[in-house]
């Protein structure tokens, strides 16, 4: 199935779209793009969808082409702080915030989503299947945090975070289990009890 240009066409709409949320360590990272009508990007889709290296050249495409587009960081602490699910939202808002141009509509990538922002929005389930800004969201945020996640893999090579990007994989698992917490871990997450029970 193609996937739609926009919700509305006679107004400026951004998608946004996070990633990270499943993770046991590192930031949520939060991408918004509005996409410029006058340069089309071929290939968008869901970032889960993509190889590597697709993603990466979509990445440098999204960046050359686009009308605007914001990534934002939202780290660990944060996280423990405020639960995963807001710190998903924080991390969407401050994007759009970031933006260099004012989108009049948002299309936010899930089910649910709070904002302070004064700008109307709809929640779209596997949004980033449907709508092109929402999945050049999706790459942006999906590569910027990959290579964060690889960036810190060389301080703690042990959680081979440079290979599942601190999703909790068996390996990953075991490592907690092992040698226990880095400083990039979520301990709100309950590392240690039901979330790392392994079956072996």
């Amino acid at each position: 199935m193609s996937l739609l240009a926009y919700k509305d066409k006679n107004r400026i709409e951004a998608g946004a779209d996070e990633a990270g949320r499943g993770c046991l360590a590192g930031p949520v990272v939060a991408a918004a793009v509005i996409l410029d009508p006058k340069h089309p990007i071929k290939g968008l889709d869901d970032s889960k969808k993509l190889s590597v290296k697709k993603r990466i050249a979509l990445k440098l495409e999204i960046e050359k082409k686009a009308m605007a587009f914001a990534v934002c960081f939202v780290d660990h602490k944060t996280i423990d702080q405020i639960n995963i699910l807001n710190a998903s939202f924080l991390a969407m808002e401050n994007a759009i915030k970031a933006l260099g141009v004012s989108p009049e509509f948002l299309l936010i990538d899930g089910h649910r989503f709070k904002t302070s922002l004064d700008i109307p929005f709809s929640c779209e389930i596997k949004g980033d299947a449907r709508f092109m800004s929402i999945a050049a969201a999706s790459i942006l945020a999906k590569t910027n945090r990959d290579a964060y996640m690889q960036r810190i893999d060389l301080e703690y090579p042990s959680y081979a975070w440079k290979k599942n990007k601190g999703y909790p994989t068996l390996e990953h698992r075991k490592a907690v289990l092992d040698i226990g917490l880095s400083p990039y871990h979520r301990k709100s997450f309950q590392l240690k009890q039901k979330q790392l029970s392994l079956s072996l």
